[in-house]
């Protein structure tokens, strides 16, 4: 009485069933393709051009660091360089941390 009856249904042909998992999954292919494009490649590139600066730093270089302090590269080592911020006032910081490096003549 509360059970309906259940109806007997033709089984779908073998290339049908693998068509429809295809086409079920083109839109997660497709958004993920999107993301690539949009998000992660510019990301990646952006890694690339920053870590290629840090590498290229050299001494008498005027930068900015990831705090805003501008300064003049000093010293330079292999994790650490020391750029003076102000006249006899030197500070030591972590490469990584430079975001920017200045034309020549921008600190006064």
């Amino acid at each position: 009485m509360f059970i309906s009856s259940a109806f007997a249904q033709a089984a779908p042909a073998a290339g049908g069933d693998m068509q429809s998992s295809l086409m079920s999954m083109l839109p997660l292919v497709l958004m993920f393709v999107v993301l690539y494009f949009l998000m992660i490649r510019p990301q990646m590139k952006k890694q690339k051009e920053h870590r290629a600066m840090i590498d290229a730093l050299a001494k008498g270089d005027e930068v900015v660091t990831g705090g805003g302090m501008l300064g003049k590269v000093t010293q330079l080592g292999d994790g650490y360089l020391s750029v003076e911020i102000a006249s006899g006032v030197e500070i030591q910081m972590q490469r990584s941390a430079v975001v920017q490096v200045l034309p020549k003549g921008t600190i006064k």
